[in-house]
């Protein structure tokens, strides 16, 4: 699936349909530069699994876990992850392969820990088409 954005807003709308679909189980990597759109993306995607407290990138944590919603979710942000063994300090298995739904956000630098039947997502800017506008390329959704 391929969607154009043309506002935060439209991006968080995609976010927040693809959360309204999200299965327990399901790992969802979000990949794209900084500044493109990534944590609104992350917010919408909460939206659609009724988390209602406020949504941002776990930068610094790494992990963010979210329960008030339909679903556990587990906002992941791997950005300044040095080694892909820091993933195994915060218990990454147990998000990976538990009943919630698992949002990463610069999932290529952890890829080696990755199970195959992720969904993938990234963004693009598309500066020729507008300042905020985006190509987003979902591949993997069943």
């Amino acid at each position: 699936m391929e969607r154009i954005t043309e506002s935060p807003e439209e991006t968080r709308a995609l976010g927040r349909e693809l959360g309204i679909q999200a299965q327990p189980g399901e790992i969802y990597c979000l990949d794209g530069d900084l500044g493109v759109g990534k944590t609104v993306f992350a917010q919408g995607f909460a939206e659609g699994l009724d988390i209602g407290e406020p949504v941002n990138s776990p930068t610094f944590t790494i992990l963010q876990q979210y329960d008030g919603g339909r679903l556990p979710f587990y906002h992941f942000d791997a950005y300044r992850i040095g080694d892909v063994s820091e993933m195994d300090e915060i218990g990454y298995e147990d998000c990976f392969f538990g009943e919630g739904v698992c949002l990463i956000e610069w999932a290529q630098l952890i890829e080696e820990i990755l199970p195959e039947d992720v969904i993938r997502v990234r963004i693009e800017k598309r500066p020729e088409c507008g300042y905020e506008n985006r190509r987003i390329t979902v591949e993997g959704l069943k």
